[in-house]
């Protein structure tokens, strides 16, 4: 029987935004090197090092490579006066919002060690959130056409975005992520266009739940279903970041 995939999980816990997406760059590149080595020299196989990282964020606005500027509704100068960072980043999607109360998950995910298949890849992020959400009783769905996890996508007029998602893929090794809102203020996307749909609403387990919820429960939960999904096991290599 082939060994199932290993991933190490990594819990950055409360962290701005730019070291983050550094710390996934870094990680990518060491992964990316190591699939060179593998092709060049097969002697020294080796498969590249998987992890799962989880963070909240400080107040940031992110606008992915095919976002539009003007789905932020806020000057420099108003992001200044609110203490909320901005980054045009390399990740596909439109514009989306992270802060406290929200687990943003970052793959650094070695794609040939599960499926070369990057709409397989969202379904399965899509699939774990979805479980994640069902065990609070939370009833959650795919829309049609829509990447992320939606509340109610059959009812367009009640339609809601409960997890966003965007990603960027390197040699079939992948970085960013999904936002999934847990607890988060929902007031920081009226200064948005989230993922550049201006007809839907954006909701979080604590406003369809009307209760606040621990947040190590559900990162705990949340990171079981993706291990289920995906099929892998945790592990903690004395050589982990």
């Amino acid at each position: 029987m082939k060994p199932l995939p290993e991933v190490i999980f990594k819990d950055c816990g409360n962290i701005s935004y730019a070291p983050a997406w550094q710390l996934q760059e870094e990680l990518l590149q060491i992964a990316v090197q190591q699939k060179v080595k593998n092709r060049t020299d097969p002697n020294l196989f080796s498969l590249p090092i998987q992890y799962l990282l989880f963070c909240e964020h400080k107040p940031v606005y992110t606008l992915g490579k095919s976002g539009k500027q003007e789905n932020l509704l806020m000057t420099q100068e108003e992001l200044n006066a609110n203490g909320i960072e901005y980054f045009p980043i390399n990740r596909g999607g439109d514009i989306t919002y992270h802060g406290p109360g929200q687990i943003t998950g970052y793959p650094i995910f070695d794609l040939e060690q599960f499926t070369t298949d990057i709409n397989i890849y969202l379904r399965n992020l899509e699939e774990a959130i979805i479980r994640t959400l069902a065990i609070y009783g939370i009833p959650a769905a795919r829309y049609p056409g829509l990447t992320g996890v939606w509340i109610e996508p059959e009812i367009e007029s009640r339609a809601r975005k409960i997890c966003a998602m965007g990603i960027r893929c390197s040699r079939w090794v992948t970085m960013h992520g999904f936002a999934f809102n847990v607890n988060t203020d929902l007031s920081y996307f009226n200064n948005i266009i989230p993922c550049g749909i201006s007809d839907k609403a954006v909701t979080s387990m604590q406003q369809e739940l009307g209760l606040s919820l621990n947040m190590e429960e559900v990162k705990h939960h949340l990171q079981n279903e993706i291990a289920s999904v995906f099929g892998f096991i945790y592990s903690t290599p004395a050589h982990a970041v």
